[in-house]
């Protein structure tokens, strides 16, 4: 059969549903390879092709190049032309990246076009179930913040979004202070919680990470969790907040009350100087309420919250109500700066794992990327991914990565880290009283 279709190729080289007709029987054949190859060449003659894009992004896929199918299929999401298949093909891709954040925006995406659809090996990664919904204060018995449809039917089914991080601290390379700050703040309590108890101390708390975007704040958070061997819950503004009132209330209190029932457990929070900013800044009460809602859980006012860890993570530490920082909320507070050169290798070596590459000087990468974020990293590695599909795209041919790819692609892309730095020199030399910010200024290397 494929011999036929060759032949037929040879006749109609332009004939592009032909030469996909044979990629998709290469496929089925386990012959990636060849299959990968002949959707370059069909996406050259229809460079616009969705099809043949999502063929490609199949192939790589079987090939392990993960990278390379996220770099594709992420560019038909923002044109918004994924099909079921893509958007579940790109979900199992993240996985297979680690990125398991952006592997569960992309399982609800796949579960609001199928609310019925079942994957048990994502499930196993990305979600646990329970029997029945979470127990609430509140009367109302819609589904709470993990449901994916407030009118859907199944209440006896409720998936909470909770992983079991698999990283710890070997995992994160450099960064040797805020590894020490964590252990000595959080890790030893934890191990040796029959000490605390002794002293009738409570073993968790809350810790307040700050620093530059794209930091690695939270990978610092999951990797405390793995020390720990805990839970990990990660919520984001969508799952608290609501438009009517009362609700993301109950939303805050949802996430304790699972988080108290499922112990130890680290709560990590992106973005919470958005859920608690500073109330004096809030014109209406249903800020406020929120805020007094989290302040009140923090406290543990009507449960316990011994074994729980809250880690909340800020690119605006100073936008934040002053009654998070008090003794017992987010009293332990550590500034997350962008990587060192230690820390930017182990970076280079993480994401380039699994793509085709060839004498990478990592050393060199590491050196030019000063002030660079981790995310500022990841996008320089995609730029030069992108420029390499581009010149497949022409030939046919992929082609592994170098050192000079890296390297011209680091001349597209600026350090975003020196906008934030530029703001928070103003804060740290003019809103410091109480010493909060002086790690930016050691940073900075600006004395006081």
């Amino acid at each position: 059969m494929i011999s036929g279709l060759l032949e037929a190729l040879a006749f109609s080289p332009d004939n592009v549903p032909l030469r996909l007709h044979l990629a998709d029987a290469l496929y089925n054949f386990g012959r990636f390879s060849e299959a990968k190859e002949h959707s370059y060449i069909a996406l050259r003659h229809q460079p616009k092709n969705t099809k043949a894009k999502e063929f490609l992004a199949k192939t790589c896929f079987a090939l392990n190049s993960f990278s390379e199918c996220i770099i594709i299929l992420e560019e038909l999401e923002r044109s918004e032309q994924l099909t079921f298949n893509a958007q579940l093909l790109l979900t199992k891709a993240y996985v297979k990246e680690n990125s398991i954040a952006k592997a569960i925006d992309s399982y609800k995406s796949v579960l609001k076009i199928d609310p019925k659809y079942r994957d048990s090996e994502l499930d196993k990664v990305l979600r646990t179930s329970t029997p029945s919904k979470p127990k609430s204060t509140y009367d109302d018995e819609d589904d709470g913040i993990y449901g994916f449809d407030e009118d859907e039917d199944d209440d006896d089914d409720l998936f909470e979004f909770m992983e079991k991080p698999d990283i710890n601290f070997s995992d994160v390379g450099g960064m040797d202070e805020i590894k020490r700050q964590i252990d000595l703040k959080i890790i030893k309590p934890l191990q040796h919680q029959d000490l605390y108890s002794a002293y009738g101390k409570k073993v968790g708390g809350g810790i307040l990470l700050y620093g530059p975007p794209g930091c690695g704040k939270t990978f610092i958070a999951k990797a405390t969790a793995g020390e720990i061997d805990s839970n990990f819950l990660s919520i984001g503004l969508n799952d608290i907040l609501d438009m009517w009132i009362g609700n993301s209330e109950r939303a805050l209190h949802d996430v304790f009350e699972f988080a108290r029932r499922n112990t130890p457990c680290v709560i990590f929070i992106d973005e919470i100087d958005a859920l608690g900013a500073n109330r004096s800044d809030l014109k209406g009460s249903a800020g406020r309420n929120v805020i007094n809602q989290f302040l009140a859980e923090l406290d543990g006012v009507s449960a316990n919250n011994d074994g729980i860890l809250v880690v909340g993570a800020t690119n605006a530490p100073w936008h934040l109500d002053p009654a998070f920082r008090r003794p017992g909320r987010f009293d332990r507070i550590i500034f997350v700066p962008p990587p060192d050169a230690e820390a930017r290798e182990h970076i280079f070596n993480l994401k380039l794992n699994n793509k085709p590459t060839q004498d990478i000087d990592i050393k060199t990468l590491a050196k030019k990327t000063e002030e660079f974020s981790g995310a500022d990293i990841e996008a320089v590695i995609d730029i030069a991914v992108e420029a390499k599909l581009e010149d497949a795209f022409m030939d046919g041919v992929p082609k592994p990565l170098v050192t000079k790819d890296l390297l011209n692609a680091l001349k597209k892309h600026n350090a975003t880290t020196k906008e934030w730095f530029k703001s928070a020199k103003n804060f740290a030399l003019f809103a410091n009283e109480s010493g909060l910010y002086d790690d930016i200024l050691a940073y900075l290397k600006i004395k006081k």
